[in-house]
């Protein structure tokens, strides 16, 4: 009977939303969460349709200020609609149901063009969905949008691309929100949407959730697919959750990881993932917990606002039940930290032109030089890697994924040994060192970025929590870096921290 009566009061809802003056915007829609949502369906408050109206009409009020959003999914209102029709009809919601997801645009979504921000894609609309688009769409999820981002995700520095301009940082538009994942940032920042995805070779995840105040989850190489998105250096590259909480970063997570045929990395990850990491959202979760301090990324040069958030934070974890192991050093860390670079663009490109976009007119990397750019950064970087392959730096040995190149095993055990003989959970460091750079000197001002020197290289997971704000609105992040295929780990003490100091706070849009 009271499922009867919950469905009755759904239609009910469901007829006055389409028969009278309703508004979208009676819907609180500031920093909504997953399970907030699923909670206000469960109750018959909104729909998941009048969810979706009321960020189409957030991103029409704001978004002319920030440019984040790409491409708004035409479907998405009518995808909406038929999710309330299968919730009225069983009575259950599917973990991601009618939730609104934002993509970043270089990640292939049917019906929607994936231009990887290039003037050479613009006109791309892939047959198939990417493989983690595939379940996020079965989970329930509903793409929004598509989102800006550093052209072919060159720069961490900021966010701009041929197809869109440049994306503003909501706390503060005179500054850049990173890159390359920039768009999303910003957008799910200024909730645009519930959650997004980034992807991140160096920094892309970690560095713009920094920026904006997000929780980003660079997670283990191999633990969630890359087929069908443009890749950088897929030898390095991750896509994951960029989220305001970390319940909500872990649902996208778990949604997301699983084995996938077409990527073979993912193949390592089987027997490694966890059933449910939602059962490591613990407010006690630092309790007893051992956290190294890495103080070799927080120098001289760090901006001193960013080292006072810093060492807050050291004492807000030691308050919250963490035991410090302060510092915590990795023998020849610089040397090993070098010559982790190689330039596989051009063959990771090639191999995604041939077996995604499948254009005669668009084989190569002198293809697209040809179609040109908006961009002298990006056309610089596309005739060198034109040429440009192999290792950079002295070293001469082959480029490989994170599980065979001995220069990224050597550094992953060098940083292992080193947790195992401190019985370490988790080792932390300032996700960026120094303030986000004003838009108009970014390439003068980029420094202290944190997220390129470890974890792209020996495949670990780094997650990125708000950590708090400077002068100027600017905010920081602290970031979590733990074993291999130990999420759960990392979820625990990451929400744990993030309970602990409810450091985020939503931008002011104008």
């Amino acid at each position: 009977m009271k499922k009867i009566l919950g469905l009755l009061c759904l239609f009910s809802l469901c007829f006055t939303c389409k028969n009278t003056s309703t508004p979208p915007d009676s819907i609180a829609i500031s920093e909504l969460t997953i399970s907030g949502i699923h909670k206000a369906y469960s109750n018959y408050e909104y729909t998941s349709e009048l969810l979706v109206q009321a960020y189409l009409e957030r991103i029409k009020k704001y978004d002319s200020t920030i440019n984040a959003i790409t491409y708004i999914n035409p479907d998405a209102l009518a995808l909406a609609k038929s999710l309330d029709e299968e919730y009225e009809k069983t009575g259950e919601l599917r973990p991601l149901h009618g939730i609104p997801v934002i993509v970043k645009d270089n990640i292939n979504v049917v019906g929607m063009p994936t231009t990887a921000g290039s003037l050479a894609l613009q006109n791309y609309y892939p047959d198939h969905d990417a493989f983690i688009i595939e379940k996020l769409k079965n989970a329930g999820a509903i793409i929004l949008a598509k989102s800006n981002m550093a052209e072919w995700a060159f720069s961490p520095m900021h966010s701009e691309s041929s197809t869109h301009g440049t994306t503003r940082n909501p706390y503060n538009t005179n500054y850049v929100p990173a890159g390359s994942s920039g768009g999303t940032g910003a957008s799910v920042s200024s909730n645009f949407g519930t959650v997004g995805l980034g992807t991140d070779t160096g920094n892309s995840i970690r560095g713009p959730s920094s920026h904006c105040s997000l929780v980003g989850f660079r997670t283990t190489l191999g633990l969630i697919s890359r087929s069908g998105i443009v890749p950088l250096f897929l030898r390095n590259d991750v896509v994951g959750p960029m989220c305001r909480t970390v319940e909500d970063a872990t649902r996208l997570m778990q949604v997301m990881a699983g084995y996938d045929v077409s990527d073979p990395i993912t193949e390592y990850a089987q027997g490694k993932t966890v059933p449910d990491y939602q059962k490591y959202l613990l407010k006690n979760g630092l309790e007893g917990a051992r956290i190294g301090v890495l103080r070799e990324l927080i120098g001289d040069e760090a901006d001193p606002e960013i080292k006072t958030l810093f060492e807050k934070a050291i004492v807000d974890l030691d308050s919250l039940g963490a035991n410090i192991i302060d510092p915590v050093v990795v023998p020849d860390f610089e040397a090993l930290s070098e010559d982790q670079w190689c330039a596989t663009f051009r063959k990771d490109l090639e191999s995604f032109l041939k077996d995604f976009v499948k254009s005669d007119s668009l084989q190569t990397i002198n293809d697209i030089i040809r179609i040109e750019t908006k961009s002298e950064f990006s056309k610089e970087r596309l005739e060198a890697y034109a040429s440009l392959k192999g290792r950079w730096g002295k070293d001469s040995a082959d480029c490989l994924d994170a599980y065979t190149d001995t220069r990224r095993i050597a550094f992953r055990e060098a940083i292992r040994n080193v947790m195992d003989s401190l019985k370490l959970d988790a080792i932390v460091y300032p996700s960026w060192q120094n303030r986000p750079a004003t838009i108009i000197n970014f390439e003068e001002e980029y420094k202290g970025d944190n997220n390129q020197i470890i974890s792209p290289h020996t495949g670990q997971p780094a997650f990125t929590v708000p950590m708090g704000h400077i002068s100027g609105n600017l905010p920081g992040g602290l970031q979590f870096l733990g074993r291999m295929y130990d999420e759960a780990t990392l979820v625990k003490l990451c929400y744990a921290y993030e309970q602990g100091t409810k450091n985020r706070k939503p931008p002011l849009l104008k």
